[in-house]
């Protein structure tokens, strides 16, 4: 016990808490050794970096208890609607700690957990770790492998998912300013919102799944034509530079000449 506390920066007192709350497994015993392993490690770091963003120990263990139950966080939290279709299409990745280390070597560190925490792109669900896309996980892997810092990209993700949430408050304000039925959209602030019947809903969620291939088209066309804009800038500004060196040393040639 003394050991795991060390490693993971706590005091015995805390973790001899934490087990009283049942925030971590029990250890393998062997008569009256008790053996903890990087599974017990990667759950303390996970408590702490959720306390980190101001979680309180009964909402992690309410957290905890929901994934080990088997139920959803976005349940528990109550943010999955039953009435509209998902939008995302992305699929989640379990992951043991040794396969997160498998994808990001010696980048996972705790303030990278704490920061993928964070994100939102990692979650614990027992033992394990949770991706929250496959796509997204691909991503950041082959990033690393290139050479940039798994801290850059996260940095970069965090970015990304705020330009993301701003294209999203666009498409939704199209939607609600001018597809959602005239009485639900429009209605005065001072007038009590009336209750949308199950053909409103229904009317609605199908405008929605409708729309997601355009909106996924329009973000992608002009991602796509960005790119484009910005490479052709930093290659033509490149080929400036050489031809400014080139030309600085002919003329310092002929100058010696």
């Amino acid at each position: 016990m003394a050991e795991l506390a060390e490693e993971a920066g706590i005091t015995v007192r805390t973790l001899r808490f934490y087990r009283e709350r049942k925030l971590i497994p029990p250890p393998r015993r062997e008569g009256r050794i008790a053996w903890y392993n990087e599974h017990h490690l990667a759950r303390l770091r996970t408590i702490g970096a959720l306390l980190e963003r101001g979680h309180t120990l009964g909402g992690i263990a309410d957290l905890l208890s929901a994934f080990e139950a088997g139920r959803d966080v976005g349940e528990l939290l109550g943010l999955q609607s039953p009435l509209l279709p998902p939008w995302s299409e992305e699929t989640p990745v379990r992951l043991t700690p040794e396969q997160l280390a498998d994808h990001f070597s010696r980048d996972i560190t705790p303030e990278n957990l704490s920061t993928s925490f964070d994100i939102g792109y990692l979650a614990t669900d027992g033992d394990e770790f949770v991706h929250i896309s496959r796509r997204l996980l691909d991503a950041s892997t082959e990033l690393v492998n290139k050479g940039i810092p798994l801290t850059a990209v996260l940095e970069a993700g965090r970015k990304i998912r705020a330009h993301a949430d701003a294209l999203a408050d666009i498409f939704t304000t199209l939607i609600h300013t001018h597809l959602l039925p005239h009485d639900l959209a429009h209605t005065p602030t001072p007038t009590p919102t009336p209750t949308p019947t199950p053909e409103d809903l229904q009317r609605i969620a199908h405008t929605i799944e409708s729309l997601r291939p355009h909106a996924k088209g329009v973000v992608e066309a002009e991602l796509s034509m960005a790119m484009d804009r910005r490479v052709r800038a930093e290659l033509e500004g490149r080929l400036r530079d050489r031809n400014g060196e080139q030309a600085d040393m002919r003329e310092e040639g002929e100058a010696e000449a």
